[in-house]
């Protein structure tokens, strides 16, 4: 090699670097200068790199991976210590008794809110509504977030305070269910993710007291996901839904030391969005393009979720008669809007989870591809959970993106006998999550934790792509559809890279990218895919600079 033009900021050495880069897959130091790398090769040549104020940082023969892209991370919705936590608890007896005594510890609190409810808690695959609530939480307000989010259960105290009626079902934060016999409400909301986390349906919440959507509770949910997020490994966060309020929080975060992640932020567009909104969001996105904070691609929804069968299918849920739920745009309206964003250059994010969904998405690309002309606009079909063997080849055709999150295939939160299992119906599973045709026609994996529905640690999502086991084991579900764990790491790096148009920056290591990698506790490459749970990073590095060493 020639000589190096001066010394590195850091060097690291002694490592096992799986590069993702083909051009050099292997390597075992690098060297980096003013935040990016300059040099890839053996150890042998490290030491030209090296001078009185270089860092050097021995990997003791560990393997280091690009920084992982998590590309659908809800780091500002997060998780909240504040709320009744209920992540895992599988019967509603056991759902109520936590609520329960959470209320008699604290006999003065005006609101009692819960968080990461399972709809499989409640038996006979209903709904949860007010009457199971009420006589644990009695008169205090009560809301309690599904792990999706995408549906709310109040009991009637909340109801009153909130002003659900049989007259106002309509809300700003979502549908409320009404009996069908009666027309009363029921006490569940759904549409929350569409709706309660817009920017109107959150101020709603905001100005009616609900200490959840509280600016301070909105910022302590973020940073303490931010320090999570790093501490996973994950050096660029993708949050897909937020509005042009939200941006304070990061810029908050930022001043205050807390924004050690990059951070690309996708921008809420629900429905009724005006054009005058829009040049606002092209606005945002001028003045947010750095490298540690980003702001442009647009959030949208086709469909909602499949647990409570609000999910849009080709054929009817199972043991539902003629439901097969309903698209939130009849599907010409959005192949015209998605057009119309499309000829005004935003890249849109399509939450999709039902077969139908997902065709409409997919319809409504090639659409604005027909009207505009194609362009790489890489478009984003977001969930992929229920996709049509004949809809597999249209996303490589189309340029579209499949940003998925393996763990939500894990057969103890997906498989036999839960609710998107049971309401798919057993002639469907072979659409579950099918990440490995995606992959051999062509398409663009980017993977993602979806957190906090799931865990964010990325080793719980490439062990679930690689096995579709659960995380103690058993028996795998639709294991024709794994991807080994060269391609999970793939999709965790330059897959979502490319997805966010990133490619030249981020994904692997080469000259010239941001240096951006971690040392990991364990060869996941090498060990047996069992031992790729609990793997931790040890050491984190941003743009040059240690930001977490483990412990």
């Amino acid at each position: 090699m020639s000589p190096r033009p001066f010394p590195a900021d850091l060097l690291l050495t002694g490592a096992r670097i799986h590069t993702v880069d083909p051009a050099r897959p292997e390597a075992e130091a690098l060297a980096v200068h003013d935040g990016r790398i300059v040099w890839v090769g053996s150890d042998a040549e490290a030491g030209q790199w090296s001078g009185p104020g270089t860092e050097v940082l021995d990997a003791g023969g560990k393997l280091v991976l690009p920084g992982f892209i998590d590309a659908h991370n809800h780091v500002r919705l997060g998780s909240d210590d504040a709320c009744v936590q209920l992540a895992g608890v599988r019967t509603l007896d056991a759902v109520l008794d936590r609520i329960g005594t959470w209320r008699e510890a604290h006999p003065d609190a005006e609101w009692i809110e819960a968080e990461a409810f399972d709809y499989s808690a409640v038996p006979g695959g209903r709904m949860p509504c007010a009457a199971d609530l009420d006589p644990v939480t009695g008169d205090t307000p009560a809301l309690v977030l599904s792990y999706d989010v995408h549906t709310a259960w109040l009991n009637t105290a909340a109801m009153r305070r909130l002003g659900v009626t049989r007259d106002r079902t309509d809300l700003p934060f979502g549908t409320a269910a009404t009996d069908p016999e009666t027309g009363e409400p029921t006490g569940f909301v759904n549409d929350f993710a569409v709706k309660g986390l817009s920017r109107d349906g959150h101020r709603e919440l905001r100005d009616l007291g609900v200490p959840w959507a509280s600016p301070e509770r909105q910022y302590g949910r973020l940073v303490k996901s931010l320090d999570d997020a790093i501490g996973f490994g994950i050096t660029t966060v993708v949050e897909p839904q937020n509005s042009l309020d939200d941006l304070g929080l990061y810029e908050r975060a930022r001043a205050e030391g807390r924004l050690r992640s990059r951070i690309v932020a996708a921008l809420f567009h629900p429905r009724g969005t005006t054009e005058e909104e829009l040049d606002g969001f092209a606005a945002a996105a001028r003045m947010y393009a750095g490298d540690r904070l980003r702001v442009g691609p647009l959030k949208l929804y086709i469909d909602d979720v499949v647990e409570p069968r609000t999910a849009a299918l080709l054929e009817p849920y199972t043991g539902c008669g003629a439901h097969r739920g309903e698209t939130f745009y009849p599907a010409q309206e959005f192949a015209e809007l998605l057009a119309g964003l499309d000829a005004r250059g935003f890249q849109c994010f399509v939450h999709a989870t039902g077969d139908r969904g997902i065709r409409t998405v997919l319809d409504a690309v090639e659409h604005a591809r027909t009207v505009n002309g194609p362009r790489d606009a890489r478009h984003q079909v977001v969930h992929v959970e229920c996709l049509d063997p004949a809809d597999v080849p249209r996303f490589a055709e189309l340029g579209v993106v499949a940003c998925m999150q393996p763990r939500h295939c894990a057969p103890e939160i997906a498989g036999p006998g839960q609710d998107w299992a049971e309401n798919v119906g057993e002639d469907r599973w072979h659409k579950a999550w099918p990440m490995r045709s995606l992959r051999e026609a062509g398409a663009v994996l980017a993977f993602s934790s979806d957190w906090n529905v799931a865990e964010m640690d990325p080793m719980v999502g490439i062990y679930t792509a690689v096995t579709r086991r659960p995380l103690d084991g058993g028996d795998p579900w639709q294991p024709a559809e794994t991807v080994d764990v060269a391609q999970a790491v793939y999709g965790y790096t330059m897959g979502s890279a490319y997805a966010n148009f990133l490619e030249a920056e981020r994904g692997s290591l080469a000259v010239g990218k941001a240096a951006d990698f971690v040392v990991w506790s364990r060869d996941i490459l090498a060990v047996a895919p069992e031992r790729i749970l609990g793997t931790v990073a040890e050491v984190v590095v941003v743009a040059g600079e240690v930001v977490h060493r483990a412990g």
